[in-house]
C-alpha cells in the first residue's frame, strides 16, 4: 500500500487557488487540471491498497482504535508500574467494563497521586479499580445451554470402557460451565465495554479467555457435536457471522482490540460438520453468502501474494498481514518491553504488526515464524507464506464448493470447485517438497517492493514444524494413498510424535507453540488426516496418537480437576506452559478434541487409561 503522503501534500498546493473567493478566468484552467491531477493521484493510491505491498517498510493499513481502549491502555500501563511483572495480566484491564461513562472514569484516575515513575500506590490503585470498574468478565452472564443433557442420547457409543466414559460425561458437562451470554448492557452501553454484542449464547475457552474465539470455535462445534449440542453449535456460527457481516472479516476474538485481525479460517468448516451432522439445508443456505465474503478477504488485498514458479506458471497464494502497527492492546506494556531496544519509529511499526499478524496466526508465538529463533523482535509472519493457512483456504473452497452443491447453487459449486484445484497446484508448487514428505512454509524475498515473486527452493523452511503435516487434514491430499503414505513415513521419522502427542516443533525457546508443547487442534487435524486417508497403516497411526492424546488429557484431569489449553508431549499427564501468559484451564478446544476423538476412535473396555 503506497504512502497517502503525497496525496496529502498535492491537496496543500492545490488549495491555493480555492483561498480566492471568486475563481477568475485564469485560475479556472488550472483548477481544471488539478481537479484532473487529484483525481489520477486518487486512483493511483486506491490500486495500491488493494496490492500486497512486499516492502521491508511498514506500509499497510490499520484498523482505528476506540476512546475507551485508549484510556484502558493507559490504566494496563499503570497496573504495570504498580504491580510490577509477578502475577500481572495486561489483558485483564482492557477487558474491563466501566460503571460510569468515559470522562468521569479519566477524571478520576488522573486524579491518582503518583511516583516519579508514573506508578501509584497499590493501595489506591486497587480502590480507584474497584469504584469505576465491573470485573473482568462480568459484561458476560451465565446462560446454561438449551440443547444440553446431562447423558446425551448415542454418546460415544464406541467407548466401552467406564472409567472412561464417565470422565467424558464429566468433560461434557463443562459446556455448561463455559456457556454464557453477552449482557444486555453491552448493546444499551457499548461505549462502557471492550467486549462485542453478539446475537446468541456462546462457549468460552476458559479462565483468562473470556470471549469467542475465532478458530478455537472450530474444535468446540467438533466436541458440540459428539455431545449432541446441534443448536449450540449453530448459534456459535451465527455468532461469528454476525462479526463477519459487521467488520468484514471473522475476528480474532469478540473484542474491541481484535477488530484489527482474523484468525485461521475455519467457518466453512463449521459450517460444512454441522450440515453433515443435521442435514439442515436452510442453515447451510444462510451461511453460503458468508462464507464466499470470507472468501474474498482472504484471497485479495493485502493477504493476496503471486508466486512464478520454474515454469513461469504464477499461483496466488494467502498470507496473515494484520490491520495494525501499534501494541496489541491486550498485550501493551509487554508488546513496548520487547520493542524498548528497536530506535526507529518505522522498524517498531513493523514489529507491532509482525506481532499482530502473528496472533492472526494463531500460534502465537513460536520461532516458526522469526528469522532468528532467539531473537523475538525478528518476527517476520507477513513475510511467510503460510502452509496451513493455505491448506485452509484451500479447504474452504471445497467445503463452499460443497455447500453450493447440496443447496442448488451449481455456478458457485463449480466456481469454488475451480478455485480449488488452481489453489491444490499452487500448494504443490510453493509448498510440497519431495525430499523431506513435507510441505514447508515459504518465506517470501523482501529486497524489493513488487507484487509478485519467482519461486527459489532456498526460500523453503527446511525446518520442521507440525504445521508442515496439516494438508493432510484436507481432502484433496489425504484422498492420494501414495502422498499420504510418504507423508506418514516423514512424520514418522521427524521426531515430532512423542509419548503424549504431537509436539508443535523441535526447537525449545521457551515460546508455547514451540517445543515440548502439544496442542489439540493440532492432534486433531494430523490425526483426522492420517484416519481419513483409507490406508490401514495411517490409520493405526492415527488410532496410536489419539490414544497417546486422550490418555495424557484425561491424567492431567485426574491429577488437576480440570483441562488444559496445552499439554508437554513428552510427559504423559503433565500440561504445558511457556509463552506470555500462565497456562490457562477450562478448556474450550481441548475439549471438544478429546470428546470428538473419543467418538471416532472410542475406548476398548479392556485399555487402560492410565499413563
Amino acid at each position: 500500500m503506497l504512502s497517502r503522503q503525497p496525496l496529502y501534500s498535492f491537496l496543500f498546493l492545490i488549495e491555493i487557488p480555492f483561498r480566492f473567493p471568486i475563481p477568475t478566468m485564469e485560475t479556472i484552467p488550472f483548477l481544471y487540471l488539478s481537479l484532473l491531477l487529484l483525481l489520477t493521484v486518487i486512483s493511483t493510491v486506491s490500486e495500491a491498497s488493494s496490492s500486497p505491498s512486499l516492502c521491508v517498510s511498514d506500509s499497510g493499513p490499520v484498523r482505528p482504535t476506540t476512546p475507551l481502549l485508549n484510556f484502558l491502555q493507559r490504566l494496563q500501563e499503570t497496573a504495570f508500574l504498580t504491580f510490577g511483572k509477578t502475577k500481572f495480566d495486561p489483558k485483564l484491564y482492557v477487558d474491563l467494563p466501566l460503571k460510569y461513562n468515559l470522562s468521569d472514569s479519566e477524571e478520576g484516575f488522573d486524579k491518582l497521586v503518583r511516583y516519579s515513575n508514573g506508578s501509584v500506590s497499590v493501595k489506591d490503585l486497587r480502590k480507584y479499580v474497584e469504584n469505576y470498574f465491573e470485573g473482568p468478565g462480568e459484561d458476560l452472564v451465565y446462560r446454561e445451554p438449551e440443547d444440553f443433557a446431562p447423558k446425551p442420547k448415542g454418546f460415544l457409543p464406541k467407548v466401552k470402557n467406564e472409567e472412561v466414559r464417565s470422565w467424558a460425561l464429566k468433560v461434557h458437562s463443562l459446556w455448561k460451565n463455559l456457556s454464557r451470554q453477552v449482557s444486555d448492557e453491552v448493546s444499551k452501553q457499548p461505549e462502557l465495554h471492550t467486549l462485542i454484542p453478539l446475537p446468541n449464547p456462546v462457549i468460552i475457552p476458559g479462565s483468562r479467555f473470556r470471549e469467542v474465539y475465532y478458530w478455537d470455535s472450530y474444535w468446540v462445534i467438533r466436541g458440540l457435536l459428539a455431545s449432541k449440542m446441534y443448536d449450540t453449535a449453530k448459534a456459535i456460527v451465527n455468532n461469528l457471522i454476525s462479526l463477519l457481516e459487521q467488520y468484514g472479516h471473522v475476528l480474532n476474538g469478540a473484542r474491541a482490540y481484535y477488530t484489527n485481525r482474523s484468525q485461521p479460517p475455519l467457518l466453512s468448516a463449521m459450517v460444512s460438520e454441522i450440515y453433515k451432522r443435521t442435514g439442515s439445508l436452510e442453515f447451510a443456505k444462510k451461511s453460503l453468502p458468508a462464507l464466499i465474503k470470507e472468501h474474498k478477504f482472504w484471497t485479495s488485498g493485502i493477504h493476496k501474494v503471486t508466486i512464478q514458479d520454474v515454469e513461469a506458471h504464477n499461483h496466488t497464494l494467502t498470507r496473515y498481514y494484520a490491520m495494525w502497527n501499534k501494541p496489541r492492546p491486550e498485550s501493551s506494556t509487554l508488546d513496548k518491553e520487547l520493542a524498548s531496544n528497536i530506535s526507529s519509529f518505522t522498524e517498531k511499526q513493523k514489529f507491532y504488526r509482525e506481532v499482530a499478524s502473528t496472533a492472526e496466526s494463531g500460534w502465537d508465538f513460536s520461532t516458526r515464524w522469526m528469522r532468528h529463533h532467539v531473537d523475538f523482535t525478528t518476527l517476520a509472519t507477513t513475510s511467510i507464506l503460510p502452509v496451513d493457512l493455505n491448506a485452509f483456504v484451500l479447504g474452504m473452497e471445497l467445503d463452499i464448493s460443497f455447500l453450493a452443491k447440496v443447496t442448488g447453487d451449481y455456478t458457485i459449486s463449480k466456481r469454488f470447485l475451480k478455485a480449488s484445484r488452481v489453489r491444490k497446484k499452487a500448494i504443490e508448487s510453493v509448498f510440497w517438497n519431495t525430499k523431506t514428505g513435507q510441505w514447508h512454509d515459504y518465506w517470501l524475498s523482501n529486497s524489493k517492493c513488487k507484487v509478485s515473486q519467482t519461486w527459489k527452493a532456498r526460500n523453503q523452511n527446511q525446518k520442521v514444524f507440525a504445521s508442515n503435516f496439516i494438508p493432510l487434514w484436507i481432502e484433496s491430499f489425504h484422498s492420494d494413498a501414495l502422498l499420504v503414505d510418504k507423508v506418514m513415513r516423514s512424520l514418522q521419522k521427524s521426531g515430532l510424535v512423542h509419548s503424549a502427542g504431537i509436539a508443535t516443533s523441535l526447537t525449545n525457546s521457551g515460546q508455547q507453540w514451540d517445543f515440548p508443547n502439544g496442542w489439540a487442534p493440532i492432534q486433531h487435524m494430523i490425526i483426522e488426516g492420517l484416519a481419513r486417508s483409507g490406508l490401514k497403516e495411517a490409520r493405526s497411526m492415527a488410532t496410536d496418537i489419539a490414544v497417546s492424546w486422550v490418555r495424557t488429557n484425561y491424567v492431567t484431569f485426574k491429577k488437576t480437576k480440570t483441562m488444559h489449553e496445552k499439554y508437554n508431549v513428552e510427559k504423559c499427564g503433565f500440561f504445558g506452559g511457556g509463552g506470555e501468559y500462565v497456562p490457562q484451564t477450562g478448556f474450550g478446544w481441548s475439549n471438544g478434541v478429546a470428546l470428538a476423538l473419543l467418538e471416532e476412535f472410542g475406548w476398548p473396555e479392556d485399555l487402560s487409561i492410565d499413563c
